[in-house]
């Protein structure tokens, strides 16, 4: 049996980390504003971890979230994911945001049409709030009704969804932040 572990690595974005068990990865983390805050961040979700040379399924996904972070196509399908201890309505919401293709958005609500249950939007926000899987779990890919995109997992240290959509080259005129809503910037006046 594999005890738990973590791996730091290097991406466009920073410093990122990972962390596995025996069943698989059980969270990826996004880099804060300093590498001992990622660290700090580890100890207090996995005290027991060490920090250990990755798995052949670690280094898969680790290899898939840095090509993604460089710009780069990523595809997730034969990394495995510890989803013990994750709730059930939480793990549909994961497998259907696991779906939606790089470049693409889909809102809280689609998510919840998708499951069935289209009065289930705040509770799809309330899972992919907790989803541990950031980058493999593309949670950036799910926004708000009027493509709000201004939130993410705790897991994504300092990186908004807005700039993981930027790098995976999401157009959406609709993508915008709260900051953008309350601070709209007024257009240049043209002078004849």
């Amino acid at each position: 049996m594999l005890g738990p572990a973590y791996s730091i690595f290097d991406t466009a974005i920073g410093r990122c980390a990972i962390a596995w068990g025996d069943a698989g990865i059980v969270g990826v983390h996004l880099p804060e504003a300093r590498e001992i805050d990622t660290r700090r961040r580890l100890f207090h979700l996995y005290p027991e971890a060490r920090e250990s040379k990755p798995t052949p399924n670690s280094e898969a996904a680790i290899e898939g979230i840095v090509g993604l972070l460089r710009g780069g196509a990523a595809d997730f399908p034969d990394v495995m994911l510890d989803l013990r201890g994750v709730h059930g309505f939480d793990q549909r919401v994961y497998q259907i945001a696991q779906r939606i293709h790089r470049g693409e958005t889909l809102t809280y609500g689609d998510v919840a049409a998708r499951l069935g249950s289209p009065s289930a939007v705040r509770s799809v926000a309330l899972a992919l709030s907790r989803n541990p899987f950031v980058i493999i779990v593309p949670c950036h890919r799910v926004l708000e009704k009027g493509g709000y995109a201004d939130r993410m997992s705790p897991h994504a240290g300092l990186i908004s969804k807005r700039r993981l959509l930027s790098i995976e080259g999401a157009v959406n005129s609709n993508s915008k932040t709260l900051l953008d809503v309350l601070l709209p910037v007024a257009a240049p006046r043209l002078s004849s």
